[in-house]
C-alpha cells in the first residue's frame, strides 16, 4: 500500500524525499561515526580538520569555476562572521561535545536548540508574528531539553558537560540562520565562504590541541574524511537545498525531527549506548514541538 502511494507522486517529488531521505542518514551517520573514532583514536579537532579539508575538496572545483565575485559580493567581514558561527568553532563545539555525550544527545539538543533560538533571535530581530501552533511547539521544545538534561536523565556531571555544548552550538547556528537571511546572502556562497574560512586556520588549530591522527590506522582516517568531509560536509547540504527546492520550507523541514530517533536507534546499535526512559521521552516531546507547528497552518 505504501509503495503504491509512493510510486503516484511525481517523478520530482520521489525524488525531493529519496534525498531527504537520504539527509537524515548521512546526519545520523556523521553523529555516530565521529563519536566512533572520539572514544577510540582521534579528538574533536581532528574530526573538525577532516570534515573542512573534506568539505573544501569538494567546494573548490566550484570556488574555481564561479570565482570569489559572489564571496567579494557578500563582504569578508561578513563571510569571517558567518564562518565563526557556523564553521570551525561551531563543529568543534559540537565534536567536543560528542567526546563527553553520547551521539543521541547531538542529534536531539542540537537541532531542537537550532529551533528554539532561531525562533527567539528572528523574533527579536525581524519582530516575525508568532503563530499559536508556534508558541506551542516552542513550549514543547523547552519541556524537552529540561526534561533531556534533568538529573533523571543525565548520568554524569561528564554528559551534562556535553549537552550544554550542544546546547550552545544552537544559539551559534540559530545566529548564523539569522545574519544569512538578515543579508541576504546565497546559500551556496555563505557555505563556500564557512568552508573556506574554516579550513584556513587547520594548521594553527593543531598547534594548539591534541590530534590522535598518529595513533589512527589509515582506514579510519579515510572514513572520516569521506563521511564528515564529503557527505555531511558537502553531499548533504547539497541533498537538503534540493529538497527545500521541490518541497518547499515546511515539508522539507519534516525530515529534520527524524535525526534524533535514527541516531538514538543506530547509537544503541553501534555504539552500544542505551538511553534512559526519560531521554526517550524527552526526544518524543522534542520531535512534537519541531513537527507540530510544521503542520499546521500559520
Amino acid at each position: 500500500m505504501r509503495v503504491a502511494i509512493f510510486a503516484e507522486i511525481d517523478g520530482s517529488k520521489r525524488m525531493a524525499i529519496l534525498a531527504g531521505v537520504a539527509f537524515i542518514g548521512i546526519t545520523t551517520l556523521q553523529f555516530v561515526a565521529a563519536r566512533f573514532s572520539l572514544r577510540e583514536h582521534l579528538t574533536a579537532a581532528d574530526i573538525v580538520g577532516l570534515r573542512f579539508s573534506g568539505a573544501l575538496f569538494v567546494f573548490l572545483p566550484v570556488l574555481w569555476k564561479t570565482g570569489t565575485a559572489k564571496l567579494r559580493d557578500l563582504g569578508w567581514c561578513k563571510a569571517g562572521l558567518l564562518a565563526l558561527l557556523a564553521g570551525l568553532p561551531y563543529t568543534m563545539i559540537i565534536n567536543q561535545g560528542l567526546a563527553h555525550a553520547p551521539a543521541a544527545h547531538a542529534a536531539a539538543l542540537s537541532p531542537a536548540s537550532i529551533v528554539f533560538f532561531s525562533f527567539l533571535l528572528s523574533r527579536l530581530v525581524f519582530k516575525d508574528k508568532v503563530s499559536r501552533a508556534r508558541i506551542i511547539g516552542i513550549i514543547a521544545i523547552i519541556g524537552g531539553l529540561l526534561l533531556f538534561v534533568s538529573p533523571a536523565g543525565v548520568d554524569t556531571g561528564d554528559t551534562l558537560r556535553g549537552d550544554l555544548l550542544f546546547a550552545g552550538s544552537g544559539i551559534m547556528f540559530a545566529a548564523y540562520a539569522v545574519l544569512v537571511r538578515l543579508w541576504s546572502a546565497d546559500a551556496v556562497t555563505a557555505t563556500i565562504a564557512v568552508v573556506l574560512i574554516s579550513f584556513l586556520p587547520l594548521p594553527l588549530l593543531y598547534t594548539v590541541t591534541p590530534s590522535g591522527l598518529a595513533a589512527a590506522s589509515l582506514a579510519e582516517i579515510a572514513t572520516q574524511f569521506v563521511i564528515q568531509g564529503f557527505l555531511a560536509g558537502a553531499v548533504a547540504i547539497v541533498l537538503y537545498t534540493y529538497t527545500v527546492h521541490q518541497l518547499g520550507p515546511r515539508q522539507a523541514s519534516l525530515f529534520m525531527p527524524c535525526i534524533p530517533l535514527t541516531t538514538a536507534v543506530i547509537g544503541m546499535v553501534v555504539l552500544g549506548e542505551v538511553l534512559t526512559i526519560p531521554q526517550f521521552i524527552a526526544i518524543a516531546v522534542i520531535t512534537f514541538g519541531m513537527v507540530f507547528p510544521m503542520l499546521r497552518k500559520s
